[in-house]
């Protein structure tokens, strides 16, 4: 648990002039460990970002024993042993807080001879697991669980073997419950065919970064969306080949440094933006300018420049909901109310970003309604406050956002932003106040 340590939010006295370079995509640096650790030799993975997640993902890796070591500023990934002839000695899996750990690695433990407990911070259990433990069942894998049903802690009983073949998963709560099944499918004994059974399906450029992921690891995967909107995906059995990749900036996590240049009048270019990306992150670039800010490309940078407005939006926000906390911010400080919609499946991440979202906001000024899936925000004369980051990293970078104009906010735990980006606060503070040019001449 982390200590309730109050940081009072920086106001900007000027607008920003800044270029940010952020680390890798949380997202991608966990799919490449994952494919790594399940490969068929050792991978190089540059660009991976070092966070708590990701530290918990390689904890959990080595703990089923893959090796994970750092070279020359790559991680190098040799891949889990074959499993043993007999089971071996019960392990323990720490998720932390980290969807990706609790929802992609059990599947992978199932490959494990022996038993694999999983656990996480009091948060974690919390979060949805139901789809998860019902695809190893599927599998023939059993599953323990301890506490509440379709929660951890549970106990994976890896037998070393996946049979593949039909499986259907209700990811209505998580894309993460498709790609955990997608990303490990391939190493199954016969091929696997997946199928949504859910009424909604969430976060879908998610999935297709898992599909492109596969991809480049020479996995043979394809998706389909038959007439009545279901979606299926198949996958060949065979070997994960090693790969060399680097691993693309994390967009979602541009999003504050973006925002502030909306906030304050600035401009913010974010270097290395991709030309092309599966990463929910890129969705920014039109959703900040339907909101009055100009966007456009410079070499390898995306820049972002606000104009003094920021407008209300009303956004279908269902392909790229980890944007919700950033989009609604400056929501907040918008003039004219927003509506956020199609994100019912927050309520399952770090917190429940829609009632957290509601009760923050409103909190400081900007009446917020919770809607059954999403929100409806109406501006007003916002305060100075004690803003809740409910150990949720995009709820506290959101308070800073707000910050950079209210005085006397202060954000809760703004530590917990080490979740995907460990010097946030150097980061925030390096922007507001860039180091002087010196002229030598």
């Amino acid at each position: 648990m982390v200590s309730e340590v109050l940081w009072n939010a920086p106001v900007a006295d000027e607008p920003v002039d800044a270029l940010v370079r952020v680390p890798g995509s949380k997202s991608l640096t966990a799919r490449w460990m994952l494919l790594a650790a399940a490969a068929a030799e050792p991978s190089t993975l540059r660009g991976a970002l070092v966070s708590r997640d990701t530290r918990l993902m390689r904890d959990a890796l080595e703990r089923l024993g893959a090796v994970l070591t750092v070279q020359d500023g790559s991680l190098q990934v040799s891949p889990l042993p074959p499993p043993a002839e007999h089971p071996a000695d019960p392990i323990e899996i720490h998720t932390g807080l980290a969807g990706t750990v609790m929802r992609f690695v059990p599947m992978l433990a199932a490959l494990h001879h022996g038993d694999v407990r999983f656990t996480g911070d009091d948060a974690a259990l919390q979060r949805p697991m139901d789809a998860v433990i019902d695809a190893l069942r599927q599998q023939g894998v059993e599953v323990t669980e301890h506490g509440q049903p379709g929660f951890l802690p549970l106990t994976v009983h890896g037998t070393g073997r996946l049979r593949g073949g039909r499986i259907e998963v209700d990811a209505s709560a998580s894309s993460q419950f498709i790609s955990n099944v997608l990303l490990v499918a391939a190493r199954a004994e016969t091929d696997v065919e997946l199928v949504h059974v859910g009424q909604v399906l969430p976060s879908l450029p998610h999935i297709e970064m898992t599909l492109e992921a596969m991809h480049q690891a020479g996995i043979r995967a394809s998706h389909r969306l038959d007439e009545q909107g279901r979606h299926s995906w198949s996958v060949r059995s065979g070997p994960i080949r090693p790969v060399q990749v680097i691993i693309e900036p994390d967009l979602s996590n541009s999003g504050p440094f973006l925002a502030a240049a909306m906030v304050t009048g600035g401009t913010i270019a974010v270097d290395d933006w991709p030309e092309s990306t599966t990463q929910p992150g890129d969705a920014y670039r039109e959703l900040l300018g339907r909101m009055g800010g100009e966007i456009w490309r410079e070499d390898d940078s995306l820049c972002v420049r606000g104009t003094g407005t920021i407008r209300g939006i009303d956004a279908d926000m269902s392909a790229v909901g980890e944007l919700v906390p950033t989009m609604a911010a400056l929501c907040a400080l918008a003039d004219s109310p927003s509506r956020l919609t199609g994100v019912a499946h927050l309520r399952g991440h770090e917190t429940d970003r829609l009632k957290a979202l509601a009760t923050e906001l409103s909190k400081i000024g900007a009446r917020t309604v919770e809607l059954e899936d999403g929100l409806e925000i109406h501006p007003g004369p916002l305060h100075g406050e004690v803003f809740e980051s409910y150990e949720d990293h995009r709820m506290a970078t959101a308070g800073a956002i707000i910050g950079l104009r209210v005085p006397d906010l202060r954000v809760v735990n703004i530590g917990t932003t080490q979740k995907t980006l460990p010097d946030f606060v150097g980061m925030w503070l390096a922007m507001l106040h860039p180091e002087p040019v010196v002229d030598d001449a």
